[in-house]
């Protein structure tokens, strides 16, 4: 009831996009994580073409953010959503009636780059119209995507059962009905022109040292949130010996996320500096691969259910711990980042904030992935946990010093200029 009280309190825009958020998510995960079986079983596809249409997806989003970005502050963000919810409606159309490789490559690039413009403009559109409740709001972004996130694999999972094309329609149809919604709720605000170029822009937020760095501070962040769908899971099925084990993953996280959210970022946006909070959410997320790392030390499976029970508790713990540390500091991330310029380059920040981080994750993620290997083939199945424990510390010492070098900004010093 809380989250619904605060919700009504921000205008109608931010309301929606938070509403919008959470139809983003169940789409995306209604479809996305069924895909590579749908290509291999149904399809028929090698591994290797299954990773291209994979890749490419990530790509065209990963890469693009900056397209978005740029769009959001010079086209307004506002169109730039709707454009990308279309887009991504028309690509997973595509994933459903087509079954030859041109057409799933269209798919792929389509709701890829759909990604890719409005997740910029989303968090653009709320920081401008949230003001100074930017942490507020980005707490409740959080909840709703979690939200989500929760809610569309379990739904992807009931449509599997008549077929993967109703699947993917499914996506389609909340993806088309948010673009409808977007087009006739969402107010078009005026844009004010940056001064300069397309180029000139990028180099302007390009050129700010301490923004660069705050980027790649946050591929710890970016890289343990990944692990809630790699990492976690994995470790909660060896644990107990059961498939269904990692959705015990996502509901622990849903739940606390749901009721602590909220509570936690305004109690903590009144006490202390917001980059000493991030630092402390990112310390947090490190902690939290400890205890999932007592587990994987111990040799076998699980012996009988109650062994099953105890062995899933740790994991349980560290992806609670994660999920807390997520919850304390992403959303001070999301309101430092718009900060770091003018207001005329906010959607701007966020592509390239996404842009450098993502690539940074993606590295970091393949030190995980090749972690999780050699743990396995030398028996050391704590050395992908110890991995992400060592990207959490690594984070966080980089935000405290940044801080401590007085480079971040805060709300009584709202843009930090950009240096050369």
């Amino acid at each position: 009831m809380k989250t619904w009280r605060e919700m009504r309190r921000f205008p109608l825009a931010v309301r929606l996009l938070l509403v919008n958020q959470f139809g983003v998510n169940t789409g995306f995960y209604l479809l996305i994580p069924y895909l590579a079986t749908h290509l291999t079983e149904n399809l028929g596809m090698s591994a290797a073409v299954v990773g291209v249409v994979l890749g490419i997806r990530n790509l065209s989003q990963q890469g693009l953010f900056i397209v978005g970005g740029s769009a959001s502050d010079r086209l307004g963000a506002r169109g730039v959503i709707i454009a990308g919810c279309a887009l991504r409606t028309v690509g997973f159309a595509l994933f459903a009636l087509g079954d030859d490789l041109a057409v799933l490559l269209a798919a792929s690039v389509l709701s890829g780059f759909a990604g890719a413009l409005f997740n910029p403009a989303v968090r653009a559109y709320i920081a401008q119209e949230a003001d100074e409740r930017k942490a507020e709001a980005f707490a409740l972004f959080n909840v709703f995507a979690t939200t989500g996130a929760l809610v569309g694999p379990l739904l992807g999972s009931a449509l599997l059962l008549v077929d993967f094309r109703t699947s993917a329609l499914t996506a389609a149809g909340i993806f088309a009905v948010l673009t409808v919604a977007q087009a006739l709720v969402l107010p078009a605000r005026k844009v004010a022109p940056s001064g300069g170029t397309v180029l000139g822009d990028w180099r302007e937020v390009l050129g700010n040292r301490a923004f660069l760095a705050f980027a790649l501070a946050m591929v710890g962040m970016f890289t343990l949130e990944n692990q809630l769908y790699l990492l976690l899971p994995d470790g909660a099925r060896r644990a107990t010996g059961w498939e269904g084990a990692a959705g015990l993953v996502f509901l622990v996280g849903t739940l606390a996320n749901l009721t602590l959210q909220l509570r936690l970022t305004r109690a903590l946006k009144e006490r202390g500096d917001r980059a000493r909070w991030i630092a402390a959410g990112l310390g947090l997320m490190a902690l939290a691969f400890l205890p999932p790392a007592l587990v994987s030390a111990g040799s076998g499976g699980p012996d009988g259910a109650a062994d099953a029970v105890l062995r899933a508790l740790p994991v349980l713990a560290g992806a609670l711990l994660l999920y807390l540390g997520v919850m304390v500091a992403q959303p001070f991330v999301m309101e430092l980042i718009p900060g770091f310029a003018r207001p005329e380059l906010t959607g701007t920040c966020f592509g390239i904030f996404y842009v450098v981080s993502g690539i940074a994750a993606a590295v970091g993620n393949a030190v995980v992935g090749w972690a999780m290997d050699a743990g396995e083939r030398g028996g050391a199945g704590w050395l992908p946990w110890a991995c992400c424990a060592l990207f959490g510390l690594a984070s966080a010492l980089g935000v405290a010093w940044l801080h401590r070098l007085g480079s971040l900004p805060t709300p009584s010093k709202p843009a930090v200029p950009a240096t050369a």
